[in-house]
């Protein structure tokens, strides 16, 4: 009897033992895991072109689809991203629509959190998308008279404040003077990000929308539904990224997208080389 219960307690500190060492192994895979995800916080105006980078990406390092080495990206607004990231949200690299928060990163980064110099990877293009009312006007003064005269017209832009995008926009009907006009007959509709500001229009909710040339490349809009604005007409819309971190995958892919593969990308999207 004596034997047959110490060859039961022997029994169970075996499998007890090789539950712990499981256990263990599935935790080290787990953060093996968890350090081989590459999370990128990226501006809303990214959410069409950024899959096909990363499709790019993996296939040109004969990377696996998922597993591993997987990429998650969070879209949102420049601004609302960046205040994550000051908050601590864990991202490794952040891919603003412009420069100024990237740079407002390196500067105020909090002691001893690691990142890389900001890079710009591409240049934004501007333009007004209507899917009610056929865009006919070329020149700015047209533009700006067909605005101005469709009194009961409303027009979206993304938040200044928070998108770069619509800081340019804003910028662009201020040129054109008309800016505070439109402010005080209500009749402009602002958006929390680009993102938002191109259902805001693409929908019919709203007659006219500034939005990024990329989003039109992507659905294919018609001529008649938009004006791609002269970059002169407005400020430049560079956009940075930043590496935070010391993840070697978040800087072999910010190299990628600096790259003549990555770059390509860009410039089908509806971008403009990054200067």
């Amino acid at each position: 009897m004596m034997v047959k219960i110490a060859a039961l307690v022997g029994a169970i500190l075996m499998l007890n033992a090789c539950t712990q060492e499981s256990t263990v192994s599935e935790a080290s895979a787990a953060d093996t895991e968890q350090a081989q995800t590459l999370r990128i916080a990226a501006a809303a105006n990214l959410s069409d072109v950024l899959p096909k980078i990363i499709a790019g990406y993996k296939k040109d390092n004969n990377l696996p689809v998922q597993n591993i080495y997987d990429i998650d990206v969070t879209y949102a607004s420049s601004g609302k991203l960046y205040a994550q990231i000051i908050a601590g949200a864990p991202y490794d690299i952040f891919l603003s629509a412009n420069q100024e928060f990237p740079a407002k990163f390196a500067d105020t980064s909090a002691q001893g959190v690691t990142f890389h110099e900001p890079f710009t990877y591409a240049q934004g293009q501007l333009a007004l998308y209507s899917v009610t009312k056929p865009l006919a006007e070329r020149s700015p003064t047209a533009l700006t008279e067909r605005l101005m005269s469709d009194t009961t017209a409303k027009i979206t832009i993304a938040n200044p404040k928070l998108a770069p995008y619509g800081a340019s926009a804003k910028s662009y009907l201020q040129a054109q003077k008309i800016y505070n006009t439109l402010e005080q007959q209500k009749r402009l509709i602002q958006a929390e990000n680009i993102g938002q500001a191109f259902q805001y229009v693409h929908t019919g909710n709203v007659d006219y929308g500034f939005v990024a040339q990329s989003q039109l490349t992507a659905i294919n809009a018609k001529p008649e539904q938009f004006i791609t604005l002269a970059p002169a007409s407005y400020p430049a819309i560079l956009q940075d990224g930043i590496v935070i971190g010391d993840s070697a995958m978040a800087t072999d892919f910010s190299d990628y997208l600096l790259s003549t593969a990555g770059q390509q990308h860009f410039l089908q999207a509806g971008y403009l080389t990054a200067q």
